[in-house]
């Protein structure tokens, strides 16, 4: 599974089978799957729908793709071969898969927002038998996480002190941190690189990108943010600001305030400190210690006695975070109860799926009053209080609250139903001074002779008589 769900949600359409393998951009043609639908004037499906198609031919990126292009709400890929030992999946060849296929982004998915399943070739087969035979079929896509054994919830995120995607959370979630409080177990996870493995350690043909991309003569390396080992942000002071961070949350996480301290320290730190002229400034270091409150002496401590930089020697905590770092090939990573996070690392798909991973019933009022709040960020900086007064009809959706949306309401009927009352009194006025001055230009004067009798009324406009 890949794509982008939304976590504690779920999708319900009617699923349609596509004729071709959806291996090339214009290769969808919705006049020949099943069941037939109707197709607009542009050839565009008229209903939301999602699409099936059978695995092979291409990878699994591609065609969910396509797909998308295509306007499906989120695609099942059939697999077309049995496991291997499954007797109760049938195959008309003798080849078998060995294991489940693994449906993972091969890195050039990043623009692909809908949700894409992998199912098993029997339940597929079901699922075509029926829509073979123009019979409508209905499938539900839901997402959950799975509920901690305890009553916490546990995510972990690997990240690096360069990394622009992930800034933007950094800067934004600590109101997140604070209001989920003791309910979460976060850990932090430095991404680095094993030197070793990419011959660093012992390389003595004077490489460049080893003396300034690596620590402790090759050991410990990450990439060059700059990608110009000549010049700006090394790898080396990458691995540097990497340790001092690993040492702040290694200290502050078990003092009783939830590791504010290293979010109050990244936060500083980014915002001050993250420019190729600042990054490693030692006095824009030490203002980030300042004012987020972390002991210096502790940190310089912590690097010294986990090994140093300097030499080639050992640091056990840079050890751990290269060991912690394998398997992870994409940066930022979150993972929510060991489950990785899809999509962006925003504060909203952040606390949206931490949120989810509680047991029903035992969410913090953090995750009640904020999760379906249209501005999650506003709700979290008030403490949990949704602007509004009320959380929005879906979660994630855009909209209103009821309350907002009926006090609007009524205001606005108020201020038409004045707005006509004001426009009636008026024309009434009007109508009143137009008719005083008709009167007032055809009425006799005092002197005149008035006519009287049956004719008064129209004898002002007769010529007397001769």
């Amino acid at each position: 599974m890949f794509g982008v769900p939304q976590y504690g949600g779920s999708i319900s359409q009617n699923v349609f089978y596509a004729a071709s393998d959806l291996c090339s951009p214009n290769s969808f043609d919705p006049t020949k799957g099943y069941p037939q639908r109707d197709v607009g004037k542009d050839g565009i499906m008229t209903n939301p729908f999602i699409l099936m198609v059978d695995k092979g031919g291409c990878s699994f990126v591609s065609k969910v793709r396509n797909a998308q292009h295509s306007g499906a709400a989120a695609v099942l890929i059939a697999n077309t071969d049995c496991i291997c030992g499954d007797r109760d999946c049938h195959s008309e060849g003798i080849y078998c898969d060995s294991e489940e296929p693994s449906m993972a982004d091969d890195g050039s998915g990043s623009d692909i927002s809908i949700p894409a399943f992998l199912i098993f070739k029997q339940d597929a087969d079901r699922l075509k038998e029926q829509l073979t035979q123009n019979v409508p079929v209905v499938a539900e896509m839901a997402w959950s996480l799975p509920t901690p054994s305890g009553e916490r919830v546990q995510y972990d995120l690997w990240t690096v002190p360069t990394d622009v995607i992930s800034r933007d959370f950094f800067l934004s979630a600590r109101d997140m941190v604070i209001g989920l409080g003791d309910s979460v177990q976060f850990t932090p996870h430095m991404y680095l690189l094993n030197g070793t493995s990419n011959a660093c350690q012992y390389n003595t043909n004077g490489e460049r990108w080893c003396d300034r991309g690596c620590t402790n003569k090759g050991r410990y390396c990450a990439l060059d943010p700059d990608h110009d080992v000549n010049r700006g942000i090394s790898g080396a002071d990458v691995v540097k600001e990497s340790l001092r961070r690993v040492c702040i949350w290694n200290h502050y996480k078990d003092l009783g305030n939830n590791g504010l301290e290293w979010w109050s320290y990244v936060i500083e730190f980014t915002s001050r400190c993250d420019t190729p002229e600042r990054f490693m400034d030692d006095r824009c270091v030490a203002d980030a210690y300042r004012y987020s409150r972390v002991d210096d002496s502790i940190v310089d401590d912590c690097i010294k006695n986990s090994g140093g930089l300097e030499g080639d020697v050992p640091n056990a905590m840079l050890d751990e975070e290269v060991k912690q770092s394998q398997g992870i090939v994409v940066f930022p990573t979150l993972l929510v109860n060991n489950v990785e996070l899809r999509g962006s690392l925003t504060l909203k798909n952040a606390f949206s799926a931490i949120c989810a991973g509680f047991a029903m019933g035992a969410e913090p009022h953090v995750c009640q009053a904020c999760s379906n709040c249209y501005s999650v960020d506003a709700c979290l900086d008030m403490g949990g209080v949704c602007p509004g007064g009320a959380a929005t009809a879906s979660r994630g959706g855009g909209g209103v609250s009821r309350v907002t949306f009926v006090l609007s309401l009524l205001f606005v009927m108020g201020g038409f139903g004045a707005l006509g009352y004001w426009y009636y009194k008026k024309s009434r006025e009007e109508m009143r001074d137009r008719v005083r001055d008709i009167l007032a230009e055809y009425m006799p004067l005092e002197d005149q002779e008035v006519t009287t009798g049956p004719e008064m009324g129209v004898g002002f406009a007769m010529q007397p008589e001769n």
